[in-house]
């Protein structure tokens, strides 16, 4: 279980706070207008923030000043952060060992991910030959071979067409089924939300609500999100 815990983050003159919960296994949707602090919360969450007070837990244990690395979370940002240089299989591999000294087992472990995320036969090509979607997938892959158990999707999808929007959510939620991973999914768009959250957090304002099941929170929306969706 990840627990937010009378967090308060600031940057500048901005704060957010936040004071909830998300189950294990859980799929949350952080949704709100731009600037109102997904990313901000996002990035306190994967150890790249220092909270000015509150701490975060994970399965109750205190992980507030762990570094990123040492802690139980895999992010994907939104370009992908695909090195040109080198193959798809280096670049997932970095997910398993920066420095690419791959044992046999890491190896089978890289083509592996690749498989499952539709990329069979791909391990040799470089990611300037590769479309937005396989590019995209190549990415999530890289996500996979770390077995984290809690996923950080700040918005990767949204340069891709509606089709191939819905196609990796779709594969993102059967890896989230098949790992038990806990997702939280940063995005603007409503039926993404609609189609991989079980739940729903809306920011704004510097202020986070807790989740709220997706149906119900689009089926009576809070202020806040009647706000947001006009």
């Amino acid at each position: 279980m990840l627990t937010l815990e009378t967090l308060r983050l600031t940057q500048d003159d901005f704060t957010l706070s936040a004071d909830w919960q998300v189950p294990t296994g859980g799929r949350v949707a952080l949704i709100g207008p731009s600037g109102a602090g997904k990313s901000t919360l996002m990035a306190a969450i994967a150890g790249f923030l220092t909270p000015t007070s509150g701490r975060i837990l994970w399965d109750g244990a205190d992980i507030t000043n762990v570094a990123p690395g040492k802690r139980p979370v895999a992010m994907l940002f939104q370009d992908g952060n695909l090195f040109p240089h080198l193959t798809l299989a280096q670049n997932v591999g970095l997910g398993i060992r920066p420095d690419l000294r791959l044992s046999a087992a890491d190896k089978d472990r890289v083509q592996t991910a690749l498989d499952r995320v539709g990329l069979e036969g791909m391990a040799a090509r470089k990611p300037a030959t590769l479309s937005g979607g396989q590019q995209s997938r190549a990415a999530l892959a890289r996500v996979l071979v770390q077995r984290r158990p809690l996923l950080l999707l700040d918005e990767p999808f949204a340069s891709l067409g509606p089709a191939l929007r819905v196609e990796m959510l779709d594969l993102v939620a059967d890896l989230c089924r098949d790992t038990g991973a806990t997702l939280i999914l940063v995005s603007h768009t409503p039926d993404d939300a609609r189609r991989i959250a079980d739940s729903v957090v809306v920011v704004d304002q510097g202020a986070t609500d807790a989740p709220v099941d997706t149906e119900a929170a689009f089926a009576n929306p809070s202020a806040a999100l009647s706000h947001y969706l006009g």
